[in-house]
């Protein structure tokens, strides 16, 4: 593969971005961007709480949810500058937490 920086393609769908992202284009792009081919200036520090759940082994699920909670997560992630599905493990996180302390 090529040594210059890759660039994202344009999607016509989801499903398209998904299969890209899962090609071995769309690893090389994180394995590139991960590898501090980013400026630091452009680098996003994030919540502790984000770099703890990226910090820790983690099972890939499937899970239905209704349209309306991805679009309303995505809009909450969108205002706390974090992905929506980080948002989503946080939240799981919490209930479990407050679910195990009995609250």
């Amino acid at each position: 593969m090529s040594k210059k920086l890759l660039d994202m393609p344009k999607f016509s769908s989801e499903a398209d971005e998904a299969d890209w992202w899962a090609s071995a284009a769309g690893r090389e792009f994180v394995k590139r961007k991960s590898a501090g081919n980013v400026p630091d200036s452009s680098k996003v520090k994030g919540l502790d709480l984000v770099a703890r759940l990226n910090n820790k082994p983690s099972v890939q699920i499937a899970i239905r949810l209704p349209e309306d909670d991805i679009a309303k997560a995505r809009e909450i992630a969108d205002r706390k500058g974090i992905g929506y599905q980080t948002l989503l493990k946080m939240y799981v996180r919490e209930g479990l937490l407050r679910e195990a302390a009995g609250r």
